[in-house]
């Protein structure tokens, strides 16, 4: 591997970490980085690590624990390692706790050299002969020499780039017996076999990018396959070549953020899971890349005006699911930047700017109601493209770059007919089926390279307009009107209930796909609330958004009251949570949520059911789709408002401090079991 001289040192190795609390075991691990000079704010790189376990567990099975972050508070790419005698539960698939702990640190910025030096790390924890080695291992300088790459082995046994150890006739030797050439993949072996391609990608690009490439690419040698890897990561991307793709005859996708350029994939056999699947499972997912390939044929298909292949392991409903979030994730800035502009254009130059000339040729220097109109009109073209984005991106996200013209047509079309953004849904929809069920059309080869940017966008597009225009618009916009005159006549229980069932949808998955609908309701509401002050549909953006902020504001208020229920870490993030809560980032609540669901995901949703009833009953309005409590002087009745608000988080920190409460109460009730000695049990 790449010289990787300095990535450790005897100093960030504890070979007998005593915690048995992952939290606590995260902050012995970033002592030592701190006190080697490696990390420079303790507490500020622990809330880095602790977002990056919210996002998904480290845990990697086989005792193996890889907790990692980027963070503007390490100040060199470093790793602090750890090895537990009775090890720690970092939540790994196989529910084996982590005696093996490897804490990655990255700079913010750091450097394509060593950002490589790490994935290299990544891929060799893969290597079972590399971490029985550091299980095996007696002293720090030992540990730190072979993570390093410093020490040859000295036992006889093979051994890969940069010290590295297999045994001989490992994984790193193809099934067939035949020796790897060096610099090829170590899948390469395979002969005239299966050929295959994947692409691995997660959040921060550091471990399970690599890990996961490592993983497949020993399990394609194991099966006598061939295998390109191209990693999405933070030491840069190797674009697999055309001609690895053209002749692959599957692909698989390991990813849990959105694979750059999938395209170049369709009409191929594809097995399409989450990072993780590829380490913890790689031979399942080329055994399935083999049943798919030879169900094709195992020939390739050619990409140009192919369908793309729909994911493995997804129901129908998820797949919708995913198309949905697909359209509303394109559409919402737009929605933020437009909303927001039209807001400031009302708070500077009244409701009545919305009836102003256009600032082409009437925009005054030194006039506040010239600069509130341009404003005005800017946040209402934005707002333009809101429905066609929704509706583009839907179609997208079911038939790739072929349905965009016709998706983005449908949801401009759902405007001109007033059917908003219920029809730019129908619409996307649509569209996106109608090309994937056209891209599978058998052609002639002369064709067949015409059809995704000629044919199919020009059938597709009539075929949507038509639809739209003639067939399913005007329903649409019916009840589409229907709906904004129910909520513009909303009042008393009706008007609570609606602002308790949104904010209980805010508050359940933090935002999730739930909490994206409630949101997407309101912003769609949004957008037809006309110039009314007091439109039910402004009342409805006010509740989605007082609900979203109390359940960070509420955890942050209980690590106040009850510290001695919250860790070390909790703390911390609960300083956080208050900017969170405060910006309307739902999401603050969610490192809580992670270790204790049972507890918080209640506690949130009583206090923003509380926070969007009350918001509700009090009338209070807002006419900008986001900015939590910045966006005050936007809001009608704040007063009410803010009451709302601190109403919701006493609830949240009342219900949850009263769960965990009760948790302990439990503990202490519960009788001791007979030991020779007990460890201390923390108080929370």
């Amino acid at each position: 591997m790449s010289d990787t001289s300095g990535l450790i040192t005897p100093a960030l190795v504890d070979l007998h970490l005593a915690p048995e609390d992952k939290n606590e075991a995260l902050r012995a691990l970033a002592q030592r980085l701190v006190a080697e000079g490696r990390v420079s704010d303790l507490d500020g790189f622990l809330a880095d690590v602790a977002a990056r376990e919210a996002q998904a567990p480290t845990g990697m099975g086989d005792g193996i624990g890889i907790p990692h972050c980027r963070s503007p508070h390490v100040t060199r790419p470093s790793l602090a390692f750890g090895r537990s005698t009775r090890g720690v539960d970092f939540d790994a698939p196989d529910g084996r706790p982590a005696d093996l702990i490897f804490m990655i640190a990255a700079p913010a910025g750091a450097d394509d050299t060593h950002l490589r030096i790490l994935a290299e790390l990544a891929r060799r924890l893969m290597d079972p002969a590399f971490t029985g080695a550091l299980r095996e291992a007696r002293s720090p300088g030992e540990v730190a020499a072979r993570i390093n790459g410093e020490e040859a082995p000295a036992d006889g046994r093979a051994t890969t780039g940069g010290g590295e150890e297999a045994p001989a006739g490992g994984p790193e030797t193809a099934v067939s017996g035949e020796e790897v050439p060096p610099g090829a993949p170590e899948a390469a072996a395979g002969g005239d076999g299966l050929r295959l391609v994947a692409v691995t990608s997660c959040p921060t690009g550091i471990a399970h990018t690599y890990m996961a490439a490592k993983a497949l690419e020993l399990a394609a040698a194991r099966a006598g396959a061939r295998i390109e890897v191209e990693t999405q990561g933070s030491a840069g991307t190797t674009p697999l070549t055309p001609e690895a793709i053209a002749a692959a005859d599957a692909v698989i996708l390991a990813h849990d953020v959105e694979v750059r350029d999938r395209a170049r994939f369709t009409g191929k056999p594809t097995v399409d899971v989450g990072v993780k699947a590829a380490v913890n499972r790689a031979d399942d997912l080329i055994a399935e890349a083999a049943r798919l390939a030879a169900g094709s044929g195992g020939a390739a298909v050619p990409a140009q005006g192919a369908a793309p292949a729909a994911p493995t392991g997804e129901h129908g409903a998820q797949r919708l699911r995913r198309y949905l979030m697909t359209g509303v994730s394109y559409m919402i800035p737009f929605v933020a930047a437009g909303g927001l502009l039209i807001a400031l254009a009302f708070a500077i130059g009244g409701y009545e700017i919305a009836s102003a000339p256009s600032v082409l040729g009437h925009f005054t220097w030194s006039s506040s109601h010239s600069w509130a109109a341009m404003l005005f009109q800017t946040g209402k073209a934005a707002f333009g493209f809101l429905v066609p984005v929704l509706a583009g991106y839907i179609a997208w996200g079911i038939a790739d770059r072929a349905a965009l013209a016709a998706g983005i047509t449908g949801g401009a079309v759902s405007v001109a007919v007033g059917a908003g953004f219920l029809g730019g849904i129908v619409a996307g929809l649509i569209a996106g089926f109608l090309v994937l069920w056209m891209l599978r059309w058998k052609v002639p080869p002369a064709v067949r390279g015409i059809m995704p940017v000629v044919v199919v966008p020009l059938l597709s597009v009539a075929a949507v307009g038509f639809l739209m225009f003639v067939v399913v618009g005007s329903p649409i916009a019916s009840a589409m009107n229907a709906l904004t005159d129910w909520l513009n006549g909303l009042s008393g229980s009706h008007a609570i209930l609606l602002g308790a069932l949104l904010g209980a949808m805010m508050a359940f998955d933090m935002g999730g796909p739930l909490n994206k609908v409630a949101y997407t309701f309101a912003a769609g509401a949004l957008t037809t609330a006309g110039t009314a002050p007091d439109a039910g549909s402004l009342k409805v953006m006010a509740a989605v958004m007082a609900a979203g902020m109390t359940p960070p504001l509420g955890m942050a208020l209980a690590t106040v009251v009850r510290r001695r229920l919250f860790t070390p870490e909790e703390r911390e993030n609960g300083k956080a949570a208050w900017v969170l809560g405060a910006s309307f980032i739902t999401e603050g609540a969610i490192p809580f949520a992670a270790a204790d669901p049972l507890r918080v995901i209640p506690a949130g949703i009583a206090g923003s059911m509380t926070a969007g009833g009350l918001v509700m009953a009090f009338g209070s309005t807002l006419r900008a789709p986001h900015g939590g409590i910045w966006v005050l002087p936007l809001i009608g009745s704040p007063l009410a408002y803010l009451v709302a608000i601190v109403a919701g988080t006493l609830v949240t920190t009342a219900v949850v401090v009263g769960l965990k409460g009760m948790r302990g109460a439990a503990a202490a009730a519960a009788p001791e079991p007979r030991v020779a000695h007990k460890d201390p049990v923390p108080s929370a």
